[in-house]
């Protein structure tokens, strides 16, 4: 069973994050005076140089939900390893339904991901990587997902710590 570290980032000085919207929805709510229309928003931040975060905001307006996402996804940020423009090695993830697959792939060949996990991978600035999306479409668990499975990615600096060799020899075989 493989130890998963907790790898938040903590928001200091003066990172600039951009951010994407991935999904909004409008929810309703039924009540004794009639129905209530609010907006839910899924939205991803990252600094495209390693650091990504994701955020759920509702509020009677758009607008409204879309800052409340950005606010929570700042709270959310993890640090991902980013090698030349992509990862270091495959990785599987589940979140509720919704299982990712993400490979590396050689300089040029791009982001070949689909809609919210395309948002995620641009975000952490990964410009190269092969990824799929299996099982459930669900954008909320998709994000989830693909978040989980860049946070288990590994460096090879600390295998090569964890295994007492040389950083070559991780390479090499």
């Amino acid at each position: 069973m493989s130890k998963i570290t907790e790898n938040k980032v903590k928001l200091t000085g003066d990172i600039e994050l951009k951010e994407k919207v991935v999904t909004i929805n409008r929810v309703v709510k039924t009540t004794k005076g009639g129905r209530t229309f609010s907006f839910s928003a899924l939205v991803v931040v990252g600094n495209e140089k390693g650091i990504v975060g994701q955020g759920l905001g509702k509020a009677k307006e758009v607008q409204e939900a879309i800052a409340k996402g950005i606010d929570d996804a700042k709270k959310n940020l993890v640090k991902v390893p980013v090698m030349h423009g992509t990862i270091p090695h495959e990785q599987w993830s589940k979140a509720g339904a919704a299982k990712v697959l993400i490979k590396p792939a050689a300089h040029g060949a791009g982001v070949i991901a689909g809609g919210s996990m395309r948002a995620v991978l641009e975000s952490a600035g990964v410009t190269d990587v092969l990824a799929k999306s299996l099982g459930s479409a669900n954008p909320h668990n998709v994000v989830k997902a693909t978040i989980k499975a860049l946070t288990e990615l590994r460096e090879p600096v600390q295998v090569a710590k964890n295994r007492n060799l040389k950083l070559t020899k991780v390479f090499n075989g």
